[in-house]
């Protein structure tokens, strides 16, 4: 990559090179803008180094649209395994050669008194007149309290340092936490011929495929993935909802956790600490198993709207019936003595202590209009929900590196106005 160390004054200050930094850097470049990319890792580096190693997309790769690469490849409807997407993320930085520092950590942002920023990092001070902060919202793994509690002998990690069912200890494992990652990570372990117990929670479920077409086909033909989160039914509250599960593997299909007790899996309710060596789980297995498959029926069912709505030609499907029901006397509780390992899979926090503006919320959240603060100059991109459930994946990237690119661009021409916020649905 291009290394410009010498020059410490510039335009823009990208900070973060996954897609979304890499997706502003292609614009800014197109506009002949003055940035940087400076990169804590190495370009890309949540896709090569926080993912395990049967990690796919669980969206087909028709959706990997970044500025300027649209997915060429043979399979649009199927799923990029980890080293694709790594390929596919490796393609598009040497389609336009991107200015970037690696290996360079950014320690502080602050405004300085003429309105320019101040960007400390590893390498020393770096001057802009606009700064970007594209790292995204998942910054601090979480790990409850009580982790530290665990017997010696059981090995623990977060679910972004697991990689594959080898690098555990031989002997049962428990996973806790049933978001996207807890989900596909329990399946890996199973498949794998492990024995794995199954914290549950209130994540919902969707289908991979109805009625002859992928999920989010269907979702995309009704226009869900440009509906403005300002628009959205939950608001802002979007944001905090966990992701729905399902896979890509082995060319997509459903995650019934249902299916998985059939074959064996041990199935819990939510996590709630560990006393003396036993893990507690609460009573509410069946209520999230149920909560789960409520979601997963009235998506399927907002379907059979929009076809009968169009007049469409789609094969019928019967609705889903539960395979297993938890017993009466389904366990609550669990004797870590017979656990050799536990993958935590309960999210990240944000962290943007490090950003000197009064822009954030009570919670330390960034406040922002589709990435644009309130301070003249700084923005944000990838953030979940920024705009649209795209913001922060391959989808939909490309319209709100865009949208800021109009805004930057604005900022920097004399006697410019900056565009007014949109909030109307895209067309």
């Amino acid at each position: 990559m291009p290394r410009e160390p010498n020059n410490k004054h510039y335009q823009v200050l990208i900070i973060g090179g996954g897609q979304a930094g890499l997706s502003l850097s292609y614009l800014l470049k197109q506009q002949g803008v003055s940035h940087l990319i400076l990169e804590k890792n190495r370009l890309g580096h949540a896709w090569r180094s926080e993912r395990w190693d049967s990690f796919c997309l669980v969206t087909p790769n028709w959706q990997c649209t970044l500025p300027g690469f649209a997915y060429q490849g043979d399979d649009p409807d199927g799923f990029m395994v980890k080293q694709q997407i790594v390929d596919y993320i490796d393609g598009y930085i040497a389609s336009f050669g991107p200015p970037v520092l690696e290996g360079v950590s950014v320690t502080g942002v602050s405004r300085d008194a003429d309105g320019t920023y101040l960007v400390d990092t590893s390498a020393g001070a770096y001057h802009a007149e606009q700064v970007v902060i594209a790292v995204g919202g998942y910054h601090t793994p979480i790990l409850p309290a009580d982790a530290a509690q665990l017997p010696a002998g059981v090995a623990q990690l977060h679910s972004s340092d697991y990689l594959n069912p080898a690098q555990l200890p031989a002997g049962e494992v428990l996973v806790v936490g049933t978001g996207q990652s807890g989900c596909q990570i329990a399946e890996d372990l199973h498949l794998a011929g492990r024995r794995v117990h199954l914290c549950v929670g209130d994540a919902p479920r969707v289908a991979r495929r109805y009625r002859g077409k992928d999920v989010v086909k269907w979702l995309d033909d009704m226009a869900y993935y440009d509906l403005p989160v300002d628009k959205h039914p939950l608001g802002v509250g979007v944001r905090e909802k966990t992701n729905h599960y399902v896979t890509g593997r082995d060319g997509g299909r459903d995650i019934d956790l249902r299916k998985f007790a059939l074959e064996g899996m041990q199935l819990y309710g939510r996590y709630e600490g560990l006393k003396d060596g036993v893990a507690h789980f609460g009573d509410d297995l069946q209520r999230n198993l149920d909560g789960a498959d409520a979601v997963y029926l009235k998506i399927n069912a907002s379907i059979d709207q929009h076809i009968a709505r169009h007049g469409l030609d789609a094969p019928p499907e019967a609705p889903y019936a539960p395979l297993w029901q938890p017993p009466a006397d389904a366990p609550t509780t669990l004797d870590m003595g017979r656990i050799s390992a536990v993958v935590w899979c309960i999210g990240f926090r944000t962290d943007f202590s490090w950003v000197d503006a009064p822009i954030f919320d009570q919670r330390g959240y960034p406040q922002h209009e589709r990435g644009v603060t309130a301070q003249q100059g700084l923005y944000f991109l990838g953030l979940p929900w920024q705009y649209t459930w795209g913001s922060g994946r391959f989808s939909g990237i490309a319209r709100d590196a865009a949208y800021l690119v109009e805004h930057i661009t604005a900022a920097a021409t004399p006697g410019s106005a900056a565009p007014a916020p949109a909030h109307e649905t895209p067309a």
